[in-house]
């Protein structure tokens, strides 16, 4: 989920072939040249000692392997090791990769639809997108993939899994699925299509009252809500709006923060903090609000709303903009960098936290509703959060070495007060009146906001307590 919309557009630049030397001393030299800004940065010669090791290593392999290994190959491994150690959203993308990753961002691919992590080493379904292969085929969140096509993928890294989950449209991949309540691994099979990167999608819900889902945080997102809001508005008045980020896994902090603004004006969406001085900056949307800043909101959330998604609901909320219905969210609140590397390749790598406008970190925490309600979920189910992925960062307020505590359910999450009973159509296919039966936080959204129940404190200006990001002088003046 890349974060760093400045860093993310040098992605775009094709970089010049990398050649590696292939013997140590142009190696040693290569190294050496590496640690001196390091070593300079951090007055401490450790950082030389461990390129040694790797420069040793490197010298062994080339030249005591019993067959003749690939540089190119070996680099991208230790490179791919290197990122992969570090935690669970840093990692490394050959030149293919690379082109996949941009395409997942601005246009179009050809898949089955679903968004993957890595739990406990293995690959675990985030969600399905919605209206896709994946999701009609009935594959759920958390589940786990066990092999592809007949390929193990315990021992697949993201990555490699989604190259083989991608292939051409028409054709079908197999998965075997381990499911938390089910006793056997069983096989779905999935047809690939063109997965269109359609981010908006809404519907008027009736009582003046609309209906907005973002499915994630892409290029075209804001232009596409900007539409879609205009469309709502042309038709009937909106007197209530229901923005849906449920199972938006995130996307491009540029979004994130323009799309808040078309809900709040001008404002400290989100503050961004590293171990460098140029990670530490303020984002301030510069979209004026399109939706009447009067009109009021609820946003709803659950454990697969994350990163970019969690920065709207976080600030939404301490503005006091919009109500937060739903579940605990994901809690993930770092931001990744794409940095493109010199023979086509890149890396993806966390560079710093991010802080809603009252200066909360959500890692690990999330987002945490304002009004808890769990939709009825089919039994053991279990949805992965951060604080399940292996190597995550620690929460902001944590010890360095400190293991995360799992924050603790509310009483309300605890339990599902009702059995659960699947849906006989996609919800795309339900009129409002059939989405409000079947789905049961959206049916408090609805009724929250029909019966008038919902406040909207909007004053520009964060709830208490006063927001560090609100009272800096360094803000940028609005245009």
């Amino acid at each position: 989920m890349p974060l760093n919309a400045k860093l993310f557009s040098a992605f775009y630049g094709r970089a010049r072939a990398f050649r590696a030397a292939l013997r140590l001393a142009p190696l040693a030299l290569a190294l050496l040249s590496w640690s001196q800004p390091l070593a300079a940065a951090t007055s401490d010669f450790k950082v030389y000692e461990s390129l040694k090791i790797l420069a040793r290593v490197f010298y062994e392999v080339n030249s005591r392997f019993v067959e003749e290994p690939d540089n190119a190959t070996l680099v991208h491994g230790a490179v791919r090791g290197m990122l992969s150690s570090l935690d669970p959203h840093s990692s490394f993308f050959t030149a293919d990769e690379m082109v996949e990753l941009r395409q997942e961002t601005s246009g179009a691919f050809s898949g089955v639809g679903v968004e993957i992590t890595m739990k406990e080493n293995v690959i675990t379904v985030v969600s399905p997108i919605e209206d896709t292969p994946a999701f009609r085929a009935g594959i759920h969140s958390g589940d786990q993939i066990v092999s592809i096509d007949g390929k193990p993928a315990i021992d697949m890294n993201l990555m490699e899994a989604v190259k083989f989950i991608r292939g051409p449209v028409g054709s079908s991949v197999t998965f075997t699925i381990a499911r938390p309540g089910v006793r056997e691994p069983f096989e779905i099979t999935v047809v690939r299509a063109k997965i269109p990167l359609i981010s908006v999608r809404t519907q008027e819900m009736g009582s003046g009252i609309g209906y907005i889902h973002i499915r994630n945080f892409q290029g075209g997102t804001t232009a596409e809500l900007e539409k879609a809001v205009k469309e709502l508005a042309a038709k009937k008045s909106l007197d209530g709006i229901i923005l849906d980020l449920r199972n938006d896994p995130g996307g491009l902090l540029d979004q994130s923060v323009a799309v808040s603004g078309l809900f709040l004006g001008r404002v400290p969406v989100v503050e961004t903090r590293g171990r460098r001085e140029d990670q530490d900056v303020i984002y301030k949307s510069e979209k004026g609000a399109i939706v009447p800043l009067g009109a009021p909101m609820v946003v709803l959330v659950n454990e697969g709303s994350a990163s970019a998604s969690e920065i709207v609901a976080g600030a939404l909320q301490d503005y006091g903009r919009a109500l937060i219905v739903g579940t605990r969210t994901f809690g993930k609140g770092s931001v990744q960098s794409i940095v493109p590397l010199p023979d086509g390749s890149g890396m993806r790598l966390t560079t710093a936290r991010f802080y809603t406008p009252t200066g909360r970190s959500i890692q690990i925490e999330g987002i945490v509703p304002d009004v808890l309600v769990r939709n009825p979920l089919p039994p053991d189910y279990q949805a992965p959060r951060e604080e399940d992925l292996e190597g995550h960062l620690r929460g902001a307020d944590e010890a360095p070495g400190a293991k995360s505590p799992t924050p603790a359910p509310a009483p309300e999450e605890e339990a599902d007060p009702e059995p659960y009973v699947p849906p006989d159509k996609h919800f795309s296919q339900m009129t409002p009146d059939e989405r409000l039966a079947a789905d049961k936080q959206l049916a408090t959204a609805f009724n929250l906001l029909k019966n008038g129940e919902v406040t909207n404190v909007f004053t520009g200006e964060p709830k208490e307590p006063a927001a560090p990001l609100a009272q800096r002088d360094d803000l940028p003046e609005e245009g």
